[in-house]
């Protein structure tokens, strides 16, 4: 039985397999229709069709000769505090924007953070990417600062961009000095009645363990101006910057002053600052000030005020953010450097800068400087 079952189960195939072939004819096919294109050249930016404005970044290329078989562009770019070519160390990373189809792209809403921008660009058909053309360096300049926390009223919770209303903020500070200053008027008193008899005066031992921090030093505001300057001074040039407040904000100003302003000294209650104030508590207001004269201003107050500097010019102008309206300018003659001012009471501002000046600021500036400068009864020379 094993016999019979083996010679029926034989397979009725050669072992050559020749009643088998394999059909290559489509391969044969595909092989005969390929098509091989060439590697693109690197493109050519032209420098003169750059534009940087209004925090835009706008780049323009060419081709060195024409390829109609080019799919995308992909340009990279990165910020540099450096001119010239790029340097390998201590930079930044590429950032990359892929599948371009023009021979041209713009950046926008960039924040103009550093002296410089690098750019670079490479094209690609369907099969590979070319090489970089040669980078180039875009000048993107522009005021950058931030909050001040060691000029800030103790009462105001300071960020690098933020600061709120903190009614706890200066409690808190004193509870922890005076618990330090019982500690220290303890042991004070111990080492005294150790030389001679007599209870130390609990003020002038709280007076003496006090550190100098909470002395009240010049730069830090106390009393009831609730004020922070920015870290930067302003000594020259043409600047920019915004600020927004919270909607329940009940008061707030923003502005500039001499940096020599007192720590007692409230904006645009001095001959050294300017500024915009603006009062939701019990009776609105919105007034520019300045040497403790106010100028009511008739207008509703933006979501967000900008504000624009010439400190070479003289000019400080305030404008709606959104829709550019100047709402008000002062014409001055800046005797000293300038910093950026803020006061906030029950609420919070946000800071906006490295930005540019606005082409529309630019033009209302243009064409108000041509009329005379601004109309207003708060013009003044500080000293």
């Amino acid at each position: 039985m094993a016999a019979a079952f083996r010679l029926s189960l034989k397979p009725k195939t050669s072992d050559n397999m020749t009643h088998l072939m394999v059909d290559f004819s489509q391969e044969r096919q595909m092989i005969q229709t390929l098509k091989f294109l060439p590697v693109p050249k690197a493109p050519e930016i032209d420098l003169t069709d750059c534009i940087v404005a209004d925090n835009c970044v706008s780049v323009a290329w060419r081709m060195p000769d024409e390829d109609n078989k080019i799919d995308h562009y992909v340009m990279e770019y990165r910020k540099t505090h450096y001119d010239g070519l790029p340097r390998v160390k201590d930079e930044r990373c590429w950032e990359q924007i892929d599948h371009i189809k023009a021979t041209e792209y713009t950046l926008s809403g960039l924040k103009f953070d550093s002296k410089y921008m690098n750019f670079r660009v490479r094209a690609c058909n369907k099969a590979v990417a070319g090489e970089y053309s040669d980078p180039v360096t875009l000048e993107t300049k522009a005021l950058t600062f931030a909050f001040d926390s060691m000029s800030s009223h103790l009462n105001l919770k300071v960020e690098d961009s933020y600061i709120e209303w903190d009614p706890t903020g200066g409690k808190s500070q004193e509870n922890k000095v005076k618990g330090k200053e019982n500690k220290g008027s303890g042991h004070v008193t111990l080492l005294r009645n150790n030389i001679r008899s007599g209870t130390p005066s609990p003020k002038r031992t709280s007076v003496t363990a006090r550190p100098a921090m909470m002395r009240g030093s010049r730069d830090r505001f106390t009393g009831e101006s609730y004020t922070v300057l920015g870290d930067t001074t302003i000594e020259s040039g043409q600047h920019y910057w915004e600020v927004k407040a919270q909607k329940d904000c009940k008061s707030y100003s923003v502005g500039i002053s001499y940096k020599s302003i007192g720590k007692f000294d409230q904006l645009g209650k001095t001959n050294t600052s300017w500024c915009l104030h603006v009062n939701n508590w019990l009776q609105a207001a919105f007034a520019a000030k300045h040497n403790n004269k106010a100028k009511a201003l008739e207008m509703p107050v933006p979501d967000r005020i900008g504000i624009y500097c010439d400190f070479d010019g003289g000019q400080l102008s305030f404008y709606n953010a959104n829709t550019k309206q100047l709402l008000y300018s002062f014409k001055s003659k800046f005797t000293q450097p300038i910093v950026p001012g803020f006061m906030v009471w029950c609420g919070g501002i946000t800071l906006y800068t490295g930005l540019q000046v606005p082409s529309a600021v630019k033009t209302l500036q243009k064409s108000e400087n041509g009329m005379g400068g601004s109309s207003n009864s708060l013009t003044s020379v500080a000293q």
